[in-house]
């Protein structure tokens, strides 16, 4: 089957020499039984090539199953995969067939496969060298024919040197590596999958097809697409039924591209995620303390200078106090502020003295434990959001996994 007839059996738009060059890779190891990886930024459409490669295998007519390894919660994904006895574990009130059982001569497509936990990664590469598993709670051997097409939006080398993932279970997974393109490097197939967008939206809303004019045209095809083909089917569809006219020109279409400055991160690098998951809470703490650090020297230096004379305003006081009271222990506290009303200083011997006091408290900051600092960071953010751990883990800028970790690791309530 060439490429051509690949694209219109499946959906597919586009004409981009990557694009084509990946559905040709596609087509040539699908009767084959080697091991793909799929990598490409998020939103390009990397489900549909394990879809092509299942289709186009003798494999085809037993089992297609699509596991997004991110969206499971890492105590349950072995029994997800796996299986498990029963009795295995809190709830396991029956014997279960994992994924890797029920797609027995079959494929299975693990999206996100750099979100799986260590322990998993084992388990999932002895399957690939072996074709053997046990379930969880069992010592029994399993055999299985599966094939694994796998997929993932991370800079693997990167999650390897990191020690987040194998570096085994990468060459193992990706036999063949096949990339998609992201949707600003295919600028040729833009307006395509705009017009596909607008007819298939035309048809689900029944009312007529939307199109861009001549000037609608460059602003569609220029701009970036953090977001890819997800992001221009979504804003395709905000038009369709929000626009009253069925043509779109410019100035319309550039109010629904969200500014660059403004935009979400749609694409958030792994590496900068979850890599550096055990340090990101530290290195915030430690980032935002040499700020406060630096400014409470300058406010210390213009008290030493001009003595009575100086008044701290209303936000030099707040910055004192809450430095105060989240840093520095009460035991050890000099009140540099009587009264944030009044911005009176106390009175002091002489500047040597209020010098050494600084720095007194510069050495308490730095004996502090950065363990301690990281649990209560996760404590408030735990009381803010009235223990929702999305929540939390968004306001601290770490994924819901990490955070759950975190607690476990520090017995917090959960």
């Amino acid at each position: 089957m060439n490429t051509q007839q690949i694209k219109q059996r499946f959906g597919i738009i586009g004409n981009s020499a990557q694009l084509n060059r990946a559905l040709e890779v596609a087509a040539q190891v699908a009767p084959t039984d080697i091991s793909v990886l799929v990598m490409g930024e998020s939103g390009t459409g990397k489900e549909i090539i394990p879809q092509v490669i299942h289709q186009l295998s003798s494999r085809k007519h037993n089992e297609y199953i699509a596991v997004n390894c991110g969206a499971i919660p890492e105590g349950t994904i072995d029994s997800e995969l796996f299986g498990h006895e029963k009795g295995s574990f809190t709830g396991a009130s029956g014997s279960r067939q994992g994924y890797f059982e029920v797609a027995d001569g079959g494929t299975i497509f693990l999206d996100e496969v750099a979100e799986l936990p260590m322990q998993t990664q084992v388990r999932l590469l002895r399957v690939l060298e072996t074709g053997e598993f046990i379930r969880v709670g069992s010592s029994k051997v399993i055999k299985t024919n599966v094939r694994v097409v796998a997929a993932t939006n991370e800079n693997m080398m990167q999650a390897v040197r990191s020690g987040k993932f194998r570096e085994d279970l990468l060459y193992r997974l990706s036999t063949v590596p096949i990339n998609l393109p992201p949707l600003r490097e295919r600028r040729e197939d833009i307006h395509l999958l705009f017009r596909k967008f607008a007819s298939d939206f035309a048809d689900k809303y029944r009312m007529p097809t939307i199109r861009l004019n001549d000037e609608a045209i460059p602003v569609l095809e220029s701009y970036p697409w953090p977001g890819n083909i997800r992001q221009l089917k979504n804003i395709v569809e905000q038009i369709s039924v929000i626009e009253s006219s069925r043509e779109i020109d410019d100035i319309t279409l550039a109010s629904y591209l969200p500014k660059q400055e403004e935009r979400l991160p749609q694409v958030i690098r792994h590496e900068e995620k979850e890599s550096v998951s055990e340090r990101e809470l530290m290195y915030k703490f430690l980032f935002d303390m040499k700020s406060d650090l630096n400014e409470l020297k300058k406010l210390v230096i213009e008290l030493i200078n001009k003595g009575s004379d100086f008044q701290l305003n209303e936000d030099q006081a707040a910055m004192v106090n809450r430095i105060y009271n989240d840093v520095i222990p009460v035991s050890e506290q000099t009140k540099l502020i009587t009264s944030q009303s009044s911005g009176a200083v106390p009175e002091k011997t002489h500047e040597e003295d209020e010098i050494q006091s600084f720095h007194e408290h510069e050495e308490v900051e730095e004996s502090l434990s950065l363990e301690d600092r990281e649990k209560e960071l996760i404590q408030k953010a735990l009381e803010k959001h009235r223990g929702k751990r999305k929540y939390a883990a968004e306001e601290l800028g770490i994924s819901e996994r990490t955070l759950y970790r975190k607690i476990k690791e520090f017995n917090l309530p959960n």
